[in-house]
């Protein structure tokens, strides 16, 4: 499935919800279903800067394809993390690196974080696509 296809039916997901305590609902159950990152992975050196929640991520390259896995000590931030892994693992570093992930505005997640979380899921942005640009530079080297 292509990162478009994962995006929109991201948005169909939340469009079948009323109000944002309901979306809220179902960011946590997508946290709660995120496979977990693998324990040796859980360090310093893993953990996204900028976020106020403690948030570990690993990626590797298999395949020509970027895969991440995460962990987070807050609820919500670990649905967000789980919403970004589902959209962009399993792609190529240039897909990833491409990508506009403009079902984030779409979904209204932009709207409904505080300044900090926003903040947060920037850095999460930020840290995949450094990844994918730094197996991308590896890949042409």
């Amino acid at each position: 499935m292509s990162i478009e296809e994962t995006e929109q039916e991201i948005i169909d997901e939340f469009e079948l919800f009323d109000d944002w305590m309901q979306r809220y609902e179902h960011l946590i159950d997508l946290g709660k279903s995120m496979p977990l990152i693998e324990e040796k992975f859980k360090t310093d050196d893993k953990l996204i800067k900028g976020c106020q929640s403690r948030v570990w991520m690993h990626s590797e390259l298999k395949d020509s394809n970027v895969f991440f896995t995460a962990e987070s000590d807050a609820i919500i931030t670990k649905g967000m993390v789980a919403l970004m892994i589902r959209v962009l693992s399993g792609h190529t570093p240039e897909e990833i690196i491409q990508t506009k992930l403009d079902f984030i505005e779409t979904i209204g997640l932009t709207k409904h974080l505080s300044p900090t979380r926003s903040n947060g899921l920037l850095s999460m942005i930020k840290q995949m696509k450094l990844d994918a640009i730094a197996y991308s530079s590896k890949s042409e080297s």
